[in-house]
């Protein structure tokens, strides 16, 4: 009777993803289609990696510019790839509710393992509204809620702000995208840290895990993930030396991407890797031929190949 009595009183524990989870880039051709083989292979290959699941069709995966059933496709196939090899996020965020909705109902039909989103954007809503919106996306799906803190939603999520939105059913945490660790931290000490903090600048995966982060999710980890493995997993071991060593390389082409633009030369370095990912979905940044030109002598300077797979 007292052991049932303990078992009763024992919290569910929110922390359900750890690790290191590319923001999985959306392989679509100049219509919109999803590109199933490429997809497919390039799962394959982050799985070999070491990579422990995936989040799909967030920023960099152009999510909120992909129509929703182009979105379902790439979760469908992501799941068949993947099976129980790895977690994986359906980032569910769309502009009106419905189609967030629609997804999210999606994502627990095909059995993934949790949703996310973005505050709802372009309007200014109030945090009355917002967590209507989460509540809503929870009512659909079942599944666990991640939200998105990210500054392209517009929306300054505070530290109390999330303490007050955990109590929407199926919370569990949110993906944190922001240079603010000071209220990463505060965050995760909310509910007796019974909350799950995943860290969203790839740039500073070292600050967030010393912040308590419990892992990250990344848009260049799709380009280099056995270095962003290298510094999970050295900051555990207690190697902070190799693991900030890893980080400072990582940054050296961060640096480049940021120059060039982040998701265009992702998708260009993965065609040269024989992983053709198509276009940025318009209207974003296109490189041009000189751009491109430049872009691959800097790769080449880095020794891309040699030093970052």
């Amino acid at each position: 009777m007292i052991s049932e009595v303990l078992n009763m009183e024992q919290p569910t524990s929110n922390i359900l993803f750890t690790g290191i989870m590319p923001a999985l880039v959306s392989c679509v051709d100049e219509d919109g289609r999803v590109l199933e083989d490429v997809t497919r292979r390039l799962i394959e290959w982050h799985l070999r990696e070491g990579m422990d699941g995936f989040y799909l069709c967030g920023g960099t995966g152009e999510g909120p510019v992909l129509q929703p059933e182009a979105r379902m496709k790439i979760a469908e196939i992501a799941k068949d790839t993947v099976g129980s090899r790895g977690k994986l996020i359906a980032h569910v965020g769309a502009i009106d509710l419905k189609t967030a909705v629609r997804l999210a109902r999606h994502a627990s039909d095909i059995g993934l393992d949790a949703i996310s989103s973005v505050p709802p954007f372009f309007y200014h809503y109030g945090e009355a509204e917002i967590r209507d919106y989460y509540t809503a996306l929870s009512d659909a799906s079942g599944l666990p809620v991640l939200m998105y803190a990210s500054p392209l939603s517009g929306v300054n999520i505070t530290w109390d702000m999330v303490d007050r939105l955990m109590d929407v059913p199926n919370m569990i945490g949110l993906k944190w995208t922001s240079y603010d660790y000071f209220t990463m931290h505060r965050i995760r000490e909310l509910r007796g840290g019974n909350i799950n903090v995943i860290n969203g600048p790839d740039e500073c995966l070292l600050c967030g895990l010393t912040m308590g982060a419990d892992g990250g999710i990344g848009a260049t980890y799709n380009v280099m993930p056995r270095l962003f493995r290298e510094i999970y997993d050295r900051y555990h071991a207690g190697d902070l030396a190799g693991a900030q060593k890893a980080q400072f390389q990582a940054n050296k082409l961060i640096e480049v991407l940021l120059k060039f633009g982040v998701v265009a030369g992702i998708k260009d370095m993965l065609g040269g890797l024989g992983y053709d990912c198509g276009y940025q979905v318009y209207p974003k940044k296109r490189l041009s031929e000189e751009e491109r030109a430049a872009f691959h002598q800097t790769l080449k300077d880095l020794r891309y190949e040699e030093t970052y797979l």
